[in-house]
């Protein structure tokens, strides 16, 4: 088995197929210590008259054997669980070795499908469970493996064509696998900024980021905003440790032209973002 990742753990309770009634756990009733075996019920006859059967008496439960009993079903077949595996084990087992899921197709990186699900050291660190707050070490941690990621173009940031930008902005193709694979021979990926950030007002975005409407009109383009702009699409967890935002250039997403694109979408003054009728909304 390979090393336990936080990845398992989050999927564990769909994982699992548990052995009694509907899918749920069995567990064995507590014995009241010192207290004697309660003895059945007199039966007494129904309404009609007829004398009823006793009912079934029930094994004493073993204090030797586990409260809960889990069934794996995977390529393999069906066979109980060891007593003592934990949750995360058990699901890391039936994602990543039972051979339930197809790990094994390729992906546009030309990895596998099993290799997107190992964590690197920001995934690991921002992965928490619930409830849990980043501590300040961790963020500082974070922000400084995401700083050393950034690569800045050769020659100082340049923008590049606003309307390419836009379509990159809108496009979410890129790294979909399984049955209908995206083709990077065919077309290049996205970026998929309106999944999350409302950008120009003739379409509609998402509300998980900031909106960004007006963005350049707000800022300008001194070379200290460029340099901050194109790090955040670059590699967000610099500025804002454990972010939703995609590690555009970090992780290969976008290439630097690309990002320069985007990032003249953000800033043209001829871009839709700058001429938008709204403005004075814009964050990040």
């Amino acid at each position: 088995m390979s090393k336990i990742t936080p990845i398992a753990a989050a999927v564990a309770a769909a994982s699992l197929f548990l052995v009694a009634g509907q899918g749920t756990a069995q567990q064995a009733p507590a014995a009241t210590q010192g207290a004697a075996p309660a003895k059945p019920a007199a039966t007494a006859p129904d309404a009609t008259g007829v004398k009823r059967p006793e009912p079934l008496k029930k094994r004493a439960p073993d204090k030797a054997a586990p409260q809960t009993e889990v069934l794996i079903m995977d390529s393999q077949g069906i066979r109980m669980a060891p007593a003592n595996v934990s949750a995360q084990m058990l699901a890391e087992y039936l994602i990543l070795e039972s051979a339930g899921f197809d790990l094994s197709q390729a992906t546009q990186e030309g990895t596998t499908g099993k290799d997107r699900l190992v964590q690197d050291d920001i995934q690991k660190l921002c992965s928490l469970g619930k409830g849990q707050q980043l501590d300040p070490k961790a963020a500082q941690k974070v922000s400084e493996i995401a700083t050393a990621s950034i690569k800045y173009p050769e020659g100082g940031i340049k923008l590049g064509d606003w309307k390419k930008g836009r379509d990159l902005a809108w496009s979410g193709f890129g790294f979909r696998t399984a049955h209908n694979p995206d083709d990077h021979s065919k077309q290049q990926p996205g970026a998929n900024c309106y999944n999350c950030h409302q950008l120009a007002t003739d379409r509609t975005g998402g509300t998980i980021g900031p909106p960004l409407t007006s963005y350049g009109k707000l800022r300008g383009n001194s070379e200290e905003i460029l340099k901050y702009t194109y790090g955040v699409i670059y590699n967000a967890h610099a500025f804002f440790p454990c972010t939703n935002m995609p590690r555009m250039g970090a992780r290969n997403i976008l290439t630097q032209e690309q990002i320069a694109d985007v990032m003249a979408y953000l800033f043209d003054p001829a871009s839709p973002v700058n001429t938008s009728a709204m403005s004075g909304m814009s964050g990040m």
